[in-house]
């Protein structure tokens, strides 16, 4: 079934957002973008509201839509959020995960640590990106999946600044995903997953936090999930 205008608007705005194409304060002019899809402003309209609830679109009066720019509230709300989905998700996996794909995740780790020689922010960023769409990818709840595919749509367009703004955080990010997959490998319970899987994450934000200037993340796991 083709998708409806206000999908096809939505969807191409999405793209050009996590891409790059629109960098952040990029405006989005609603007669454009609907001469370039052919199509009246209301499916444009439609979609822009839906990037807007996304976080990935601002509109101010007077000025209109925007392409959101990067600040510390929005990315401590976004990797909050996704230490909790993505952690969860990661556990539910588990027992789902192939030898096959935890060995392909391993291997991009090992590209991962040979990116920290010279270090590369953006390729170490996607392998990054492609190492833990490995590890939640088998998660059998779609709902569940579907939100964290929401967060890492969003830390995209964010253009995520940890790793170009805290260069240090890499090597630490590697060794804790050798960590994550030792207990994958060693089938840990679903808690010390989900708990291991959280708290790098929060590790990642506390990381920014901290070059910053700001409080560490103060979002604490619950007992029930603690190894």
């Amino acid at each position: 079934m083709t998708p409806s205008k206000s999908e096809q608007a939505y969807e191409l705005l999405q793209s050009k957002i996590v891409s790059g194409d629109y960098s952040p304060g990029y405006r989005l002019v609603l007669s454009s973008l609907a001469a370039e899809l052919g199509c009246s402003v209301v499916p444009v309209r439609e979609a822009i509201r839906r990037l807007e609830a996304e976080g990935l679109v601002s509109f101010e009066r007077n000025v209109g839509a925007t392409v959101a720019s990067v600040d510390a509230t929005l990315y401590l709300n976004t990797m909050q959020t996704l230490s909790i989905l993505e952690g969860a998700a990661t556990a539910l996996a588990a027992p789902l995960i192939s030898d096959e794909t935890l060995a392909e995740a391993r291997r991009l780790n090992r590209e991962m640590e040979a990116c920290l020689a010279d270090f590369d922010p953006d390729r170490f960023s996607r392998l990054n990106i492609a190492f833990h769409e490995l590890l939640y990818g088998s998660c059998p709840n779609p709902h569940i999946l579907d939100l964290v595919h929401r967060g890492w749509k969003r830390m995209r367009a964010m253009r995520s600044p940890t790793f170009s703004t805290v260069p240090g955080r890499a090597r630490n990010s590697v060794a804790e995903h050798d960590a994550l997959l030792d207990l994958l490998v060693s089938q840990a319970p679903s808690a010390a997953v989900e708990a291991a899987a959280r708290e790098h994450r929060t590790n990642t934000l506390n990381a920014y936090l901290a070059v910053a200037g700001l409080p560490p993340s103060t979002l604490t796991l619950p007992a029930a999930v603690h190894p």
